[in-house]
């Protein structure tokens, strides 16, 4: 266990770099992995989650090189892992590695996880991509060891929006000749596509009478190419959910993705009453980036509609936090997809929130928050081994008017290292307790 300790502090403030982005990491090791010859990236991501998809695809054929600022990736076919490929506690590792290595005939690959993830569904996966005609032993829950096999197309509507199914299908899809046409009820983050793109892949979007439909073209050969990773926007999150909750504060986060799809925290928090600027903008190996500057205002209470969730959906338990700091209620609705992340975050942002004094009424799928434009803290939080719930309410600690006890922040290296040490550099009073 390592417990941590944050503390009020009215000096936070001042400029800092966030690490890349999580979800483009994993999508340009994949890629890269897949496409013949040698791919390079910058500002990759070097978080456990990352590295568990980096040592999969070395043990999938591939060969990596890297020291920190730049890595290099020589792709090629995909042969059959000596080792179970260990995912870690990376859910994203274990669904996009399945959907790239499904068309694979003769592979067989065995995938494991912590006991975090071997808890998480997978049968959103694994349906789909049987349907393509993969061969699966073992079907919701990992270990599960897939058999590639000779694929065809697939016409897939989802129930929910998911990036991860959607991304895992198009993967697969490559491997494929026939049809590939995935539904989604509204649009969920289009890095796959974007990346995709990026390799010279032929793949379009648009409205549909379903929803939103994506579809990959007749051009589906990878041609290896440079990525450059932008800052993660669901990382410096925590860096703007502080400047909006501590009196005077205000923060900028250079190179940060400003993908449509991964604002949603930012747009909320803009509509709270936090100032926000956007400056430098600019496209990064298909990316729109800029520098954003957050700065405290009163704060107002929000209502979060179903549609504005997949957006926002890695930031709900530190948006959470910041409604605390709202005057009146805030309603958070369509969160059902939070009780299957690394834990049940609906459950533990309700009893973190309640440790500290916030009247919090959880619902089925919803979250009602009663605010009063300050938070008492002095509670425990347990952060059930869930890196998101372990550094938002670190990040309440700050702005609350005593300490908040974190049980252990080990999981905090999953998606953002170095995370301690870009607080404290802007003036958050954190410890790591003995």
């Amino acid at each position: 266990m390592s417990a941590w300790r944050s503390s009020p502090s009215p000096q936070f403030g001042g400029r800092a770099t966030v690490p890349g982005d999580k979800s483009i990491s994993h999508r340009a090791l994949i890629l890269s992995a897949m496409a013949e010859g040698e791919s390079r990236i910058r500002g990759l991501l070097t978080s456990e989650d990352v590295m568990a998809t980096a040592k999969a695809v070395e043990a999938l054929g591939a060969r990596i090189e890297g020291n920190g600022s730049e890595w290099r990736v020589e792709g090629g076919p995909w042969t059959s892992p000596e080792d179970p490929l260990d995912c870690g506690n990376s859910g994203t590792s274990a669904r996009l590695l399945m959907g790239a290595a499904a068309g694979v005939e003769g592979l067989r690959a065995t995938f494991t996880g912590d006991a975090s993830l071997s808890r998480r569904p997978m049968h959103r996966i694994t349906e789909p991509l049987s349907r393509m005609g993969a061969r699966f032993d073992g079907a919701d829950h990992l270990p599960i060891t897939l058999h590639g096999q000779r694929l065809g197309g697939i016409d897939h509507v989802g129930r929910v929006a998911s990036a991860q199914v959607k991304t895992a299908l198009l993967f697969a899809g490559l491997r494929s000749k026939g049809p590939v046409r995935i539904v989604e009820p509204v649009p969920s983050r289009d890095h796959g596509e974007v990346m995709l793109l990026q390799f010279g892949v032929e793949v379009d979007a648009e409205p549909c009478p379903e929803g939103w439909c994506v579809r990959l073209g007749n051009q589906r050969s990878l041609r290896p190419t440079d990525i450059h990773v932008p800052g993660d926007p669901s990382s410096a999150a925590f860096l703007w959910a502080a400047a909006a909750i501590i009196h005077g504060a205000s923060v900028t986060t250079p190179g940060v993705c400003i993908n449509a799809g991964r604002t949603g925290f930012l747009e909320a928090i803009e509509r709270m009453g936090a100032r926000v600027e956007i400056d430098a903008e600019r496209i990064q190996s298909g990316e729109p980036v800029a520098d954003v500057t957050v700065s405290h205002d009163r704060l107002e209470p929000i209502h979060l509609a179903p549609d504005q969730v997949p957006s926002t959906i890695d930031e709900i338990p530190l948006l959470a936090c910041v409604a605390s700091f709202a005057d009146g209620e805030s309603h958070l609705e369509g969160l059902g997809e939070l009780r299957h992340k690394e834990s049940d975050r609906l459950g533990a942002v309700a009893a973190g929130l309640t440790a500290n004094g916030v009247s919090v009424f959880p619902e089925a799928d919803a979250l009602r928050i009663l605010g009063r434009g300050k938070v008492r803290g002095g509670g425990m939080v347990l952060a059930h081994g869930d890196h998101r719930i372990a550094m938002a309410f670190l990040t309440l600690g700050l702005g609350a008017r005593q300490p908040v006890t974190l049980d252990d922040g080990r999981s905090i290296a999953v998606s953002f290292p170095g995370f301690a040490e870009v607080m404290r550099s802007l003036g958050a009073q954190l410890e790591e307790l003995e």
